[in-house]
């Protein structure tokens, strides 16, 4: 579904990321894990159009996709949530969520996709006709995510969602991502500092150390391995 090929990216054109291959197949939850500062976030700005790369080919079903803008990626099917969440504060949990539909001119499957979202995160039917900056952490990064399965996504890019929230609601955000993916058939690509989470939830993992992959596997391989047992886990 998604291939990276020999990615150098950076800002300024200055690289922070270097060489970086990875595949993705539909319907598989990916995670990208590694320390704060690895470049974790630089690949997904890249993927989604947000920052163009130095050299290097990002595929998408096929496509080219290195050379378009953000909004024609989007129509593609790729959804991004950010670091950080950046929800509309001043607007209502609802109005946030039909933001991500603006791609969409089909009011009845505008209306099917926020029912759907509703479903997935009861909480934010509750919190309806709430402004976003009320919400809790939690509550944002459910909206973060909800708004992005609006645009009736393919795959569902996720940036660092552990950011700020306590380990309780970071183990119910993954296990809704989880969720998505399997019964929603969504593709995931997760990056995560939180390593251990991360590969426990994923099919395949990739490691990131200042820029450049120096392991691959699926999560299980990844969390038996010594490099992560030793960089990530302090065994």
């Amino acid at each position: 579904m998604l291939r990276v090929k020999n990615l150098t990216t950076g800002y300024d054109g200055v690289p922070v990321v270097f060489d970086v291959s990875l595949e993705i197949n539909e319907a598989e939850f990916v995670a990208i894990v590694g320390s704060n500062g690895a470049g974790k976030t630089t690949i997904l700005r890249t993927i989604s159009g947000l920052l163009k790369p130095i050299s290097g080919e990002i595929e998408f079903e096929g496509k080219q996709i290195h050379k378009l803008t953000a909004h024609e990626i989007v129509r593609l099917g790729i959804a991004h949530v950010p670091e950080g969440r950046h929800v509309f504060g001043k607007m209502s949990v609802r109005d946030n969520l039909l933001m991500g539909a603006y791609t969409l001119n089909d009011r009845a499957k505008v209306n099917r996709l926020l029912n759907e979202v509703f479903e997935i995160f009861p909480r934010l039917k509750e919190r309806e006709n709430q402004k976003a900056e009320t919400l809790s952490g939690g509550e944002q990064q459910m909206l973060a995510i909800g708004r992005a399965l609006m645009a009736e996504p393919k795959l569902v890019l996720v940036d660092e969602m552990s950011l700020g929230l306590m380990p309780m609601m970071v183990d119910k955000v993954l296990e809704t991502l989880k969720q998505i993916n399997k019964e929603k058939g969504v593709t995931i690509l997760l990056v995560e500092q939180k390593v251990q989470e991360a590969l426990e939830m994923a099919d395949r993992g990739y490691v990131l150390q200042t820029g450049r992959i120096v392991a691959h596997g699926t999560g299980k391989e990844l969390l038996e391995s010594d490099l992560v047992k030793k960089a990530y886990l302090g065994m």
